[in-house]
């Protein structure tokens, strides 16, 4: 048999195994696709539950695909066990950050520290959840840059979830001259929040003077609304304010030092 008739079988089974994998990868996302699909069509079940599902279900059929590709180069499945069998170890400890990952993954799917659209800081990385899968979670910032944690780390990570509950608190700290009365300021700051639907009225609005500052007396307002309007009240009541201390002739002093003279 010339080297011709050798190379003929083996380039059939090439190109039955690129077919075989091209069709498995296609299939893979095809399936895993309608899967999230069909679990998020049901509003009882968390987004997030269907985006890992998906990745489970395309890594399994792509695990299939392989051993399929493995099979028409003459390679039997049980053949195939044997050798992951014996090479356990060493693919253990080559992939131990992987399969750390995978393990981290299905913690975070069971006991949700947090779901798709919310926005966490993960270890000091802030985002939006955009995707939860098998191996990574992926970020989304306010600038639109896209972040990938593994979920090895994410996992590990101390995890602060900004959308878990449905109010937030605002904290905002206006600084006032020491010539100004506080209490006029104060009404001010009340007057300013209780204009504001967004603004709770359980709890109700809290305004102190918390500091005497170098330059200013400090005034602290903490005020309670939706999550979703967090930021458009702490901007705009900040402006409001601003606006409202301007009109009652109430300063907001710059930073300065007073030069007091002893006569001996």
């Amino acid at each position: 048999m010339d080297l011709a008739d050798q190379a003929w079988p083996l380039l059939i089974s090439a190109g039955k195994a690129l077919v075989v994998l091209v069709l498995g990868w296609i299939a893979a996302g095809w399936i895993s696709g309608a899967v999230r699909k069909r679990i998020n069509k049901a509003s009882q079940i968390d987004p997030t539950l269907g985006n890992f599902a998906a990745s489970v279900v395309k890594w399994v059929i792509l695990a299939i695909v392989l051993v399929a590709v493995l099979g028409i180069f003459g390679i039997e499945a049980t053949s195939i066990v044997a050798i992951l069998g014996a090479a356990s170890l060493a693919i253990g400890l080559a992939l131990q950050g992987t399969l750390s990952d995978l393990a981290a993954g299905v913690m975070l799917v069971v006991f949700r520290p947090y779901k798709l659209g919310q926005f966490v800081d993960i270890g000091g990385t802030a985002g939006t959840v955009q995707d939860l899968n098998l191996f990574t979670t992926e970020l989304v910032t306010p600038d639109n840059v896209q972040i990938i944690v593994p979920n090895g780390q994410a996992w590990g990570s101390i995890i602060t979830n900004y959308s878990a509950h449905d109010t937030r608190r605002v904290d905002l700290v206006f600084g006032i001259d020491y010539g100004d009365n506080a209490d006029d300021a104060m009404k001010i700051i009340l007057d300013v929040a209780g204009a504001d639907a967004r603004v709770m009225k359980d709890p109700e609005p809290w305004v102190r003077v918390t500091n005497l500052g170098d330059s200013s007396v400090d005034l602290t307002a903490r005020l309670w609304c939706k999550a979703a309007d967090y930021w458009d009240v702490k901007f705009e009541t900040t402006k409001a304010v601003k606006e409202a201390f301007d009109a009652k002739g109430v300063s907001i002093p710059y930073p300065h030092s007073v030069e007091i003279q002893k006569q001996g």
